[in-house]
């Protein structure tokens, strides 16, 4: 007879260490925590294929994660921790009644999990969350699957992985964010211009910093903050400096979730000159915090509001500046995704029959 009933397996490179770590992997925390609180009798089980960077089993918010330590090494190494996971997917299938594998990014996990469903006749589906939808992905070979098994955050990114793999994804569900973890709005409005995220070219903070000067002309007095660390540090700190911006722009580090959302609630606006994105959840929350948001990628098919898409940076520069000193500029919160709403999404894909 198996022990725990009601099982949902999730399979992911990586997992928080310990529950004070809110920077790895926040839009999977909140999923994590959405279901522990919209379905009281489910047992999660995560499955942490790379980090952190520890061995024993540990329990997350009452969830249980076991890690495999894969630390990203080479081919060797992969294939042991493929095979670690293949036999405890095998002890847990004996110890539980498990209703679904689910695999965050169309890659390791997903091939191990669409396998192991395969061959034991467990319903597995794999959330799409941003690049593992480009071309340069090589697991969609190998995993071939199949369009309704796949769940995209946006219709670009169904549309991404159509473009790339020929494979449509059939489900949208967008990463929600997790409301009751916002602290109280900042009655003040005091950072013009905010930046989130890792300090690599994809996120092209290099375009945030020269908008930023282009507005300086207009707004002598303009405020602009970056959070988030990555091997590009050193080299905006050094535009910041050639652009003589030091007064203007602060290059603040990775800060933890709670904090990154306080400095929204501050903020006016978000830039987010990424060059690719699935669906940022960054976004979502910079618009629930109050601020507008200003980007180059335009993730779903029609308006979300407070939420402007630019073409280039003379663009952003204009929406940014009309924004800023237009006196009626709404900055009241806007809800577009709940992670609770996702959470319910999911899980009748997992309880869904016909599924």
């Amino acid at each position: 007879m198996k022990a725990i009933r009601n099982t949902l397996v999730v399979l992911s490179p990586g997992f928080p260490e310990n529950e004070a770590d809110t920077t790895c992997l926040p839009a999977q925390q909140a999923l994590i925590n959405s279901l522990n609180t919209n379905f009281k009798d489910l047992n999660i089980i995560v499955l942490a294929f790379q980090y952190p960077f520890i061995f024993a089993p540990y329990r997350w918010n009452g969830n249980r994660i076991i890690p495999f330590n894969g630390r990203n090494r080479g081919r060797l190494y992969r294939l042991r921790t493929w095979l670690k996971v293949w036999q405890m997917l095998k002890r847990l299938n004996r110890e539980n009644e498990i209703i679904g594998l689910l695999s965050f990014w169309c890659t390791e996990c997903a091939l191990l999990g669409a396998r192991f469903g395969k061959k034991h006749a467990i319903r597995h589906f794999t959330w799409i969350l941003g690049q593992d939808a480009l071309k340069k992905n090589k697991f969609i070979a190998w995993i071939k699957p199949p369009a309704s098994s796949l769940l995209a955050m946006s219709p670009f990114l169904a549309d991404e992985f159509y473009k790339n793999h020929g494979i449509k994804p059939t489900i949208i569900i967008p990463n929600g964010i997790e409301a009751s973890a916002f602290p109280a709005r900042s009655p003040e409005k005091d950072i013009d211009l905010l930046g989130v995220g890792s300090l690599i070219s994809l996120k092209q903070f290099d375009s945030f910093i020269r908008v930023t000067k282009k507005l300086q002309k207009s707004l002598p007095g303009i405020s602009a903050v970056i959070c988030g660390k990555g091997p590009q540090e050193e080299d905006l700190r050094k535009m910041i400096l050639d652009l003589d911006l030091q007064k203007s722009v602060s290059l603040i580090g990775e800060r933890a979730h709670e904090e990154v959302l306080q400095w929204m609630s501050r903020s006016k606006l978000l830039l987010h000159p990424s060059s690719y994105e699935g669906f940022s959840t960054v976004c979502l929350e910079a618009l629930y915090s109050g601020a507008h948001v200003i980007s180059f990628c335009d993730p779903m098919i029609g308006e979300i509001p407070h939420w402007h898409i630019a073409k280039n940076e003379e663009e952003m520069t204009a929406m940014a500046l009309k924004i800023m000193q237009d006196p009626d500029t709404d900055f009241s919160p806007e809800l577009i995704y709940s992670m609770n709403d996702s959470a319910e999404e999911l899980m009748k894909l997992f309880c869904n029959s016909e599924s």
